[in-house]
C-alpha cells in the first residue's frame, strides 16, 4: 500500500539513464504524518512578529511552506527541505518548526486565511521528503 502511494506521488528516487553522467542529487523518503494548518497571526505563533518563522524566514501568503515537529527535523526534514504532500501537486519547503510538544506532525502555512486553515482541519497523510546526497561521494567516478 505504501509503495503504491509513493509511486503515485512520484516520491521514489529518480533514476538516471545509462547515457547520463549526472548523478541524482537527492534521496526521497516517504513518511506518514498528521497534518494541520496554521496562519501568520499573533495568537497562533509565539512571537510579536507572526510572519517570521523559527529559522528567520519571512512568510508571505501564497508561499508553499510547512512547519515540522522537532522529531521530524531529526529524521532529515531540516530548513528548506523539499517536501511533497500526497494531496497537493506542489512541492513545499520546510521553513518553520513546531512546539516541542508535537510529534510526527506538520503544519501547512495558509497565510492569513484562518477560515481555510480551519476547513483543512487535521489529517493523516503521506509526505515524501528529499535528503541531499553527499556531493563529495557522488562526484567520484
Amino acid at each position: 500500500m505504501i509503495i503504491v502511494v509513493l509511486i503515485l506521488l512520484g516520491c521514489t528516487q529518480k533514476k538516471v539513464g545509462p547515457q547520463s553522467k549526472l548523478a541524482p542529487k537527492y534521496e526521497w523518503y516517504g513518511h506518514e504524518v498528521i497534518a494541520s494548518a496554521y496562519n501568520s497571526v499573533f495568537w497562533q505563533t509565539d512571537s510579536i512578529s507572526p510572519s517570521v518563522a523559527a529559522w528567520g524566514d519571512t512568510l508571505k501568503p501564497g508561499m508553499k511552506s510547512i512547519a515540522v515537529s522537532r522529531d521530524l527535523i531529526k529524521m532529515g526534514l531540516r530548513h528548506n527541505t523539499m517536501v511533497k504532500i500526497d494531496t497537493f501537486p506542489d512541492t513545499f519547503l520546510v521553513k518553520d518548526k513546531m512546539h516541542w510538544r508535537w510529534k510526527n506532525r506538520i503544519d501547512l502555512y495558509m497565510g492569513k486565511n484562518i477560515k481555510k486553515a480551519r476547513e483543512w482541519g487535521k489529517k493523516k497523510l503521506m509526505i515524501c521528503y528529499a535528503v541531499p546526497l553527499d556531493t563529495i561521494i557522488n562526484t567520484i567516478e
